[in-house]
């Protein structure tokens, strides 16, 4: 029998199936049925490493899982769905799989700016009711063409989505503290660096969101923020749901001062149903699937696996997050 390792994300009997095919045969695959907490706890219990998607692995499960060796988060951005600080103070290995995400969050992004820009869910909906408003969006709508687009955070997939918009014909300026590109990679995706966060959401027509949630970044774009950003804007989120005051979101497009907003990640996922932005028809809403394409999961889960197979080998783990040695 082999090292067990719990999969931490509720799927079809086809993506298990799928699953497995792709585990190293020193590996054995523990799945959930339900994802019922009970049924979790036990899981966590047998295992001996986990992976670890958008459902959070908690200090409760880290509790119940006393066999537990190594974690690997199936994406980067583990801050907000991992008990770190509890596999710190154990002094169990976490780290990341970089691999398979850029593409397809890229690729959602221009999709949901699209999207939103042109009202397409409601527009879809409203034709399904037979509703034929072939006039009505008109004033609604934008080109993306010509857009001022804003890049909050600028790593491979900021990058990766500014190459995309590029190709429509947008500009961009880009806000990260850690980036600076050169002149002519900032030519080639027609960007330049802002200033300071507060002159990009000044300027840009679209924001988009690319950074994890951190204590620093937590609700990032809050009221004072939505405030800065410019009337009419557009805000795009496939990053991650706490970087955003939900209620301040939707405040500012009930009130009509930003034109749309289109969100893929929520603080709380699922939202509940009377969350605020639900009713929305200037917001297009999707469940944490940016990453989601069978190409991206086949790419990712390959090297996710191959990585707890190489935790267990004694071989070199590939992208250890930093945790800090003791918690306080």
């Amino acid at each position: 029998m082999g090292h067990r390792v719990a999969y931490w994300s509720v799927g079809t009997p086809e993506l298990y199936a799928l699953l497995r095919r792709l585990a190293p045969p020193e590996l054995e695959l523990l799945t959930l049925a339900s994802g019922e907490e009970a049924e979790r706890l036990a899981l966590a219990a047998a295992a001996e490493a986990v992976v670890v998607a958008a459902s959070p692995f908690t200090e409760a499960h880290l509790a119940a899982a006393r066999r537990l060796r190594f974690v690997q988060h199936q994406g980067v951005g583990w801050q907000d769905t991992v008990a770190w600080r509890g596999l710190a103070a154990r002094g169990i290995p976490l780290a990341t799989t970089p691999q398979g995400t850029t593409l397809p969050v890229a690729e959602m992004t221009v999709l949901l700016a699209l999207a939103a820009l042109r009202r397409l869910p409601f527009a879809d909906a409203e034709l399904r009711r037979g509703r034929w408003h072939v006039n009505a969006l008109r004033p609604l709508s934008r080109n993306l063409a010509g857009r001022v687009v804003g890049y909050v955070g600028f790593g491979r997939i900021g990058r990766a989505a500014a190459e995309r918009f590029a190709a429509f014909g947008t500009t961009g300026l880009y806000f990260d503290p850690g980036v600076t590109l050169a002149p002519a990679e900032e030519a080639r995706l027609r960007v330049r660096r802002a200033a300071s966060l507060e002159a990009l959401l000044a300027a840009a027509e679209i924001v988009t969101l690319h950074l994890p949630v951190t204590e620093e970044s937590r609700k990032l774009i809050d009221a004072a923020a939505i405030a800065r950003m410019r009337p009419g804007a557009v805000l795009v989120n496939t990053a991650r749901g706490g970087l955003v005051d939900e209620a301040a979101l939707a405040g500012a497009l009930r009130e009509g001062r930003l034109l749309a907003a289109a969100l893929d990640v929520f603080e709380a996922e699922p939202p509940p149903p009377d969350h605020p932005l639900l009713g929305l028809p200037n917001v297009v809403l999707t469940p944490h699937i940016s990453a989601g394409t069978l190409d991206a999961f086949e790419e990712k889960l390959s090297a996710a696996l191959a990585n707890v197979a190489a935790f267990f080998a004694g071989a070199e783990v590939a992208n250890l997050v930093r945790l800090p040695a003791a918690v306080g």
